[in-house]
């Protein structure tokens, strides 16, 4: 049974409604996440709401699959984390893929950026403060309080519960629904903030940022642009600015402190543009609009952002389908800047999607030995052996990913894939039972292993394996049901 309670902060006001009228951002008043009990769940209880949390998140909201996207999130996640003032915390960041402009911390270390709060930001620095300042709530461990409440949940229901609180977020009459699901009438979540705990992330945060070489400057100015922005919001705030107030005095606070840093030019990263550019082509509802945007900055500014327009060009039309003109700007970008993965990948995967798929595999070979520890490029190789039946050594490169791939969802629907292409589909079952488990989808999940154990030929390792995985997401399934 879960005891103490993890709140993540990006769901302070879910259980308490805006009123109709507009909510004046200086008024917003920030809970006080202190624990009153003086005890902290352990690293392991930690660990395991974490995970929890996240599958839940899997299973009510859009999170990102995209391995590009999800490497270099990561990678800027854990750039900040080796600066912080805790290295050795474990964090896992990833990439929701909604258009409102949020990102939240959540138990366990997992740090979710929204696709419209990257779109928003106009500089690297700038997406680097907001996941710095994320950071600096878990390091300082405003995340924890006591719950009475919270302490009568199972972990599987606590984690349900704060992840439909979080879907509240992104859509009230959903999000309420969901909590009233999960949530005996009986248990209701306390949830308070203080303004102590936003100056001190942005303390903490800015010198994250500072050490990890982004832009101190950046964080006020990305806060004067987000409260700037209000005046064309109305009642419709953006809920990161609901759950972190800015205000006059906020922003002073951060530019004094920036002040305080040496000025020097921060340029943005390639993988930081192309990154947006790949983001605005997933995530956009008008096709149109996204390439004219594109076109537009064919002929401005310098050469590479003129390049990762051309890109997002390509983007645009291998998602319409259009290979051939697909095929010519990857082409192009490719030879001219042979040294950057995402080009020849997007080559490659024109290859793929338009199924030439011998020509797919020979060029995700190429890239494999260029660029040997590319996670991205690794996936996409084994996609492109399982289109022509090697599934064999489809297998054995699943199990030299690395051990942060591995826990990717992606990773247990890929050798699902290769154990059915095998003929073996007990494996099949038993390894797309942990896909679902991972999506948060428990019911399918046991109705997958329940399939395996009627495969024929099971042998005692395996039929004991399954075994033990039905009754471990059993009683994952009871223990969510118990106070509903």
């Amino acid at each position: 049974m879960f005891k103490p309670a993890a709140i993540p902060l990006a769901l302070s006001l879910a259980l308490f409604p805006a009123p109709q009228q507009a909510v004046e951002i200086n008024k917003i008043e920030l809970p006080d996440m202190g624990d009153s009990s003086g005890t902290l769940i352990t690293p392991a209880e930690e660990k395991e709401f974490g995970e929890a949390f996240f599958r839940s998140l899997h299973s009510q909201i859009s999170i990102n699959q995209d391995a590009e996207i999800q490497e270099y999130i990561q990678s800027i996640g854990q750039k900040l984390v080796a600066n912080s003032d805790a290295p050795s915390h474990p964090f896992h960041f990833f990439v929701v893929m909604e258009n409102d402009i949020n990102a939240f911390a959540g138990p366990g270390g997992y740090i979710g950026v929204n696709s419209g709060l990257i779109l928003m930001t106009e500089a690297e620095s700038e997406l680097a403060s907001v996941m710095a300042h994320e950071i600096a709530h878990v390091t300082q461990r405003h995340l924890f309080r006591a719950a009475e409440a919270a302490g009568r949940l199972s972990i599987p229901t606590a984690a349900a519960t704060l992840a439909a609180i979080l879907l509240g977020t992104q859509s009230p009459a959903l999000g309420q629904a969901a909590i009233m699901a999960i949530q005996a009438g009986s248990v209701q979540f306390q949830i308070d903030f203080t303004r102590e705990n936003e100056a001190e992330a942005d303390r903490v945060g800015m010198q994250t940022l500072a050490g990890s070489q982004f832009d101190p400057r950046s964080m006020p100015t990305f806060f004067e642009r987000l409260q700037q922005s209000t005046r064309y919001y109305g009642q419709a705030i953006p809920e990161f600015l609901r759950t972190h107030p800015v205000t006059a005095s906020r922003i002073s606070d951060t530019r004094g402190r920036a002040e305080t840093y040496p000025y020097k030019q921060y340029p943005d990263s390639l993988g930081y543009q192309l990154t947006k550019a790949k983001i605005r082509v997933l995530t956009t509802t008008d096709t149109a609009e996204a390439q004219k945007y594109f076109q537009s900055g064919l002929t401005q500014g310098t050469t590479e952002q003129r390049t990762v327009a051309r890109y997002g060009m390509g983007l645009i039309a291998l998602n319409g389908q259009k290979y051939k003109e697909a095929e010519a700007i990857f082409q192009s970008l490719t030879k001219a800047y042979p040294e950057q993965p995402q080009y020849a990948a997007a080559l490659a995967r024109t290859a793929l999607d338009s199924r030439n798929y011998t020509t797919a595999l020979n060029r995700y070979q190429k890239l494999v030995e260029q660029f040997p520890e590319n996670a991205a490029i690794k996936l996409e190789y084994i996609t492109s052996l399982l289109k022509v039946d090697k599934a064999e050594m489809a297998r054995k490169n699943l199990f030299s990913l690395n051990p942060e791939t591995q826990q990717l969802p992606i990773y247990w629907q890929l050798l699902a894939q290769v154990y059915s292409n095998l003929n073996r589909p007990a494996e099949s079952h038993r390894y797309l039972a942990e896909y679902y488990y991972a999506m948060g989808q428990t019911k399918d999940a046991i109705l997958q292993i329940r399939l395996a154990q009627k495969s024929k030929g099971l042998n005692f390792q395996l039929s004991s394996i399954l075994s033990e995985r039905l009754n471990f997401f059993l009683t994952q399934e009871q223990e969510a049901r118990r106070n509903r």
